[in-house]
């Protein structure tokens, strides 16, 4: 059973989940300190035993999980908030319980993803979640030069020290006015949710933000006007055989065309 936990105000639990806490045989819990302290906040006796379940022992705990349940016990999985599996350890047990048959179901619950596209203000008709970024700039930036052209909404998590870098990609590739939000402490007493170009956000980044972060990115939305990709690169081709460095050549046609120039230069390696 994967049940969802508050991502902040312990109010927002269920009655499930309290009674679940109290009817499992084996609670296995991102943070085993944490889970009984929103135990004592739900007014929740524990009852069965409970283990660590986290990015570490993931596997080798998955394996012992899932003979608990071949025995016939009831195992609850939760994390420090929202869903396991969402970002959270989860997936490799859900897996391996569906191989050996076991019954998988979850005790829904509050989601960072859901609650910070509800009140970004952006379209949440159709949106598609990316996690975590790549820490390493390099594959950061390449992550987002191939989400430039995502027409959903995008939702990412990043940590707070990551945060005024990963935003400041995000412009580079996406353009400095992309519309965003950047929510922190969702639920928690000091919520708060910065709304505006992506470049705007990255410079109020700058001064550092504290606490969970989720962002969320407008998805995008081709102008008439917009360049033609693959002329451009036969002008950077053109350019280079002239004996302009390639580096160079990009930087001026992107410039002149108005586009990031990773956009640009990643259509030249791809061509």
């Amino acid at each position: 059973m994967l049940a969802g936990a508050p991502i902040g105000q312990p109010g927002d639990a269920s009655p499930r989940l309290r009674a679940a806490l109290e009817s499992a045989d084996v609670i296995a819990a991102e943070d085993t300190r944490r889970l009984r302290r929103l135990a004592a906040d739900l007014g929740a006796r524990i009852g069965g035993r409970v283990v660590s379940y986290y990015d570490a022992n993931e596997e080798a705990r998955a394996a012992e999980l899932v003979d608990a349940l071949r025995e016939g016990a009831t195992v609850l999985v939760i994390t420090d908030a929202g869903m396991p599996g969402v970002s959270d350890p989860g997936y490799r047990l859900t897996t391996l319980a569906i191989e050996a048959g076991a019954t998988v179901t979850a005790l829904p619950g509050p989601s960072a993803v859901t609650t910070a596209l509800a009140v970004s203000g952006l379209p949440s008709d159709r949106f598609c979640f990316e996690g975590f970024p790549p820490r390493k700039p390099g594959e950061r930036a390449r992550r987002f030069v191939a989400l430039a052209d995502e027409p959903r909404t995008m939702v990412f998590f990043e940590a707070p020290h990551r945060l005024a870098a990963c935003l400041a990609a995000m412009a580079e590739a996406f353009g400095a006015d992309r519309p965003a939000a950047v929510c922190r402490e969702l639920t928690k007493t000091y919520e708060e949710v910065r709304r505006g170009p992506l470049g705007e956000l990255a410079r109020w980044a700058q001064d550092g933000v504290k606490g969970e972060i989720t962002i969320v990115v407008g998805g995008h939305i081709p102008s008439r006007g917009e360049p033609d990709l693959a002329a451009l690169v036969a002008e950077v081709a053109r350019r280079t055989a002239e004996g302009a460095g390639r580096k160079e050549a990009v930087a001026a046609v992107a410039k002149e065309a108005g586009i990031p120039k990773r956009v640009l230069y990643d259509a030249v390696h791809r061509g």
